[in-house]
């Protein structure tokens, strides 16, 4: 049975990979940052819950201590945002360290167990990897160098077997955007701009990840897969 490692696999985009993957037919191992979180996960087999800070290294090797063998990293925590706060440089890089640094972190403790499997990594990008935020510098930042970074570690380690490829999701229904999804005017303007007309759900992101960590993307690395509805094309 093949064993994926989710990071921030306990809500929202992550909990939908994890979901998917376990269809699968995989055993997954999805961390979250605090104990509340992983409280709050029903039980499934093939599932473990695991407490992890994606910026703190002792915390990253405790958990690859635990892991003897690896298919699939899918690098989902981070995705924070500060908002016009962002501009502070303090917040600018608390979000920098947690989205690209600790995407980097976990890809580098990874490696070895991934050149053994000749497994994948998918790190989680953004639509705006693409576009710029002008609330979000540092979101915007840290999702543009998600996007580079998967690139650069795909041509780096493609040589291990180690394929490294990333989704871009778009609108996804979500805890964090429940508020954007309840304001009709702001949910409307984003509709709008959909070509699909609706938003996205956590499992339209697992799919697209079932497909870039199996064999059926044997072929493909260095990808940055928007997973939008259409919302880039526009």
């Amino acid at each position: 049975m093949p064993h994926a490692l989710i990071t921030g696999g306990t809500s929202g985009i992550g909990a939908g990979i994890a979901r998917t993957l376990l269809a699968a037919g995989y055993r997954v191992t999805a961390t979250g940052l605090s104990e509340a979180e992983l409280a709050a996960v029903p039980a499934a087999d093939n599932l473990t819950l695991r407490q992890l800070d994606v910026t703190d290294d002792r915390s990253i090797a405790g958990c690859f201590e635990e892991i003897e063998a690896l298919d699939a990293l899918v690098n989902c925590a981070g995705m924070i945002m500060r908002g016009g706060a962002e501009y502070e440089i303090e917040n600018f890089s608390r979000v920098i360290d947690v989205n690209l640094t600790g995407t980097m972190r976990m890809c580098v403790a990874a490696k070895p167990l991934l050149t053994r499997s000749r497994g994948a990594i998918v790190n989680t990008a953004s639509m705006l990897s693409f576009f710029g935020g002008p609330m979000v510098p540092a979101y915007t930042a840290s999702k543009g160098g998600v996007a580079q970074l998967t690139k650069a570690l795909a041509a780096a380690w493609a040589a291990d077997g180690i394929r490294v490829n990333a989704v871009a999701p778009g609108w996804v229904e979500t805890e964090l955007t429940r508020n954007l999804v309840a304001d009709e005017s702001r949910s409307a303007a984003i509709l709008a701009r959909t070509p699909m007309g609706r938003w996205g759900k956590p499992d339209d992101i697992g799919g697209a990840v079932l497909f870039l960590v199996s064999q059926q993307a044997s072929f493909i690395t260095g990808a940055i897969l928007p997973v939008d509805g259409g919302y880039a094309a526009v």
